[in-house]
């Protein structure tokens, strides 16, 4: 269960014990901030959890409205099945039109179904495609030209206000991070937690989309403009994360036995609706994802001594959650 997820499902437990008699929710929400601490053993079981200083990440989601929330659009959202279980990625043609096209080309072919992960980075990337290279692309393009940024006009921005190191502003856009540069007039996807990107050889454009990678590690940005970025894994990344790490050189997996078999990749519209993960993400957008970003920046929980007044792009959980049933 990712972070965001375990999140939201507290969140949705909150809304049902406010339900309750005053009394009872006081308890209820006393217990579940106990509980969390004692799982973290942060402190002991006689240790009663002290009241918040103001509204957290739980008490802006338990909030939400139906607006402030968007569902997966099924063209755009693929299944990556391990024997784990699903990973599901929603990808951004608006950034990389030609990749996410030829990334469809190769789905549509089988091409993925019984490769392997054969890559496993620590505190950088997980690394699929095919390991011996001799698999025909088919009517899939052999290299494109790179995708490493666009033209900024036309393209909805929040702006997150506390600035970056690798860029003149950054924020989000339609449930991506991103940055770019007003004085340019160029917006680009920032390489954050669970991002997937195009591997590539050391021409711009030698990537394709066979050969894909998402991040595992603190965000390296210096990877932006740099490699051609398609989505982002919004359910399932511990499935990709918590793999055993490759032992030879960029972790790589030196024994063939070590790699993660790939079951199949598909495009949540070629499967039936009940075969679906139905999920929906908080939208960047709105007033909610404002105060989302401030719980962020300070932290008002009890536990923090010292709210840190910033926060990093890549620090703001984008959140998901199944969506309600009607």
């Amino acid at each position: 269960m990712t972070e965001t997820r375990a999140i939201v499902e507290h969140a949705a437990r909150v809304r049902t014990a406010r339900a309750r008699t005053a009394t009872r929710a006081l308890f209820g929400r006393a217990a579940i901030c106990a509980s969390a601490l004692l799982a973290s053993g942060i402190v002991a079981a006689a240790t009663p959890a002290p009241p918040s200083r103001g509204p957290t990440m739980t008490d802006v989601l338990a909030a939400t409205a139906p607006g402030d929330w968007r569902a997966l659009d099924p063209e755009r959202t693929l299944y990556l099945e391990l024997a784990s279980g699903r990973v599901v990625i929603e990808l951004a043609p608006e950034f990389a039109p030609r990749h996410v096209a030829n990334l469809r080309t190769l789905v549509g072919q089988r091409f993925f179904d019984g490769l392997a992960i054969v890559r496993s980075h620590d505190n950088y990337v997980v690394q699929w495609g095919d390991p011996e290279g001799g698999r025909p692309l088919g009517d899939a393009a052999k290299r494109l030209p790179p995708e490493f940024d666009r033209p900024a006009d036309g393209l909805p921005f929040t702006r997150l206000p506390d600035g970056d190191v690798y860029a003149p502003e950054v924020g989000w856009s339609n449930g991506f991070p991103v940055a770019r540069d007003p004085a340019a007039g160029r917006a680009w996807l920032a390489h954050c937690y669970a991002m997937v990107g195009v591997g590539r050889d050391v021409g711009a454009d030698t990537g394709n989309a066979a050969e894909l990678y998402v991040v595992i590690g603190h965000a390296p940005r210096h990877l932006d403009r740099n490699v051609t970025l398609v989505g982002r894994v919004v359910q399932g990344i511990e499935r990709l994360s918590a793999l055993p790490r490759g032992t030879g050189a960029l972790g790589f997996y030196e024994d063939a036995a070590q790699r993660v078999p790939i079951r199949s990749i598909r495009f949540a519209s070629e499967l039936p609706a009940a075969a679906r993960t139905e999920l929906e993400v908080l939208r960047t957008d709105t007033a909610t994802f404002t105060a989302l970003v401030e719980t962020r920046r300070n932290r008002l929980d009890a536990f923090f001594e010292r709210p840190a007044g910033r926060v990093d792009l890549c620090n703001v959980p984008l959140v998901v959650r199944a969506r309600p049933r009607p």
